[in-house]
């Protein structure tokens, strides 16, 4: 039995566009740079030295707080005054009172963790009053609000720009 083949149909080949398709194509203008109006070409105003050194007066007096909480709960951490349960009758309230123990060294640890990252957050404020960047928004560039720097002084982005991140 022989087959007969069928004939394929001819690739479609593609060619260049004729004059009359190049002459519909547009090219994009080039767009030349804007030069800044006199109001972009002037530095950013922020704050005043006082003002600046009233920033630096409540990030200091925050810092030094911390780290008075990070002495105690380091000190909490490292007693070894825990571990006397053997006053006891109950052998099962021995289990717990160790249970109880791991967790509070645990609870603390994380506390002094999250206060250790508010240090850096302090820290990174300071550097950024002593580059004379401090105050901005990194977002929008605009100035943030005082009252705002004042009850979180180490605070990045204005409130407008905070909220339309936490959406």
């Amino acid at each position: 039995m022989a087959k007969k083949l069928a004939a394929k149909p001819a690739k479609k080949v593609k060619r260049a566009p004729t004059a009359a398709q190049r002459k519909k194509i547009v090219a994009r203008p080039v767009v030349s740079p804007v030069k800044p109006s006199s109001k972009e070409a002037q530095p950013k105003k922020g704050f005043n030295k006082a003002e600046l050194d009233h920033f630096r007066k409540i990030i200091l007096e925050k810092r030094k707080q911390i780290i008075e909480e990070l002495e105690l709960m380091s000190e909490a951490m490292n007693d070894s005054s825990g571990g006397d349960y053997f006053e006891e009758n109950s052998p099962y309230s021995l289990h717990m009172e160790q249970g109880t123990d791991t967790m509070e060294k645990e609870k603390n640890y994380l506390l002094a963790a999250r206060q250790r990252k508010f240090l850096e957050y302090l820290d990174d404020a300071m550097k950024r009053i002593d580059k004379g960047v401090y105050g901005f928004c990194q977002d929008c560039g605009k100035l943030i609000d005082m009252a705002r720097l004042e009850a979180v002084p180490h605070a990045q982005l204005c409130i407008t720009c905070k909220l339309k991140r936490g959406q």
